[in-house]
């Protein structure tokens, strides 16, 4: 199984760039580019920063791919 998100969907729901996403949630915007390509598995503590920022459960923005939502 393989970690995929839907991070991208969840910053053009708020029309926030990387760059912002990336200073609220301390942050690379390199990191946030990894992990929206899925190049970068983020850690536990990012995942959560970025899932606080969003008001949402991790489960809504990442995912094992082939496991239900």
């Amino acid at each position: 199984m393989e970690l995929t998100n839907q991070l991208k969907v969840w910053r053009a729901r708020r029309d926030i760039t990387q760059e912002q996403l990336a200073r609220e949630v301390g942050l690379s915007r390199q990191t946030i580019h990894s992990i929206e390509k899925g190049k970068f598995v983020p850690s536990v503590m990012s995942a959560l920063k970025i899932a606080g920022y969003f008001e949402t459960n991790i489960e809504e923005i990442f995912f094992l791919e082939g496991a239900e939502k």
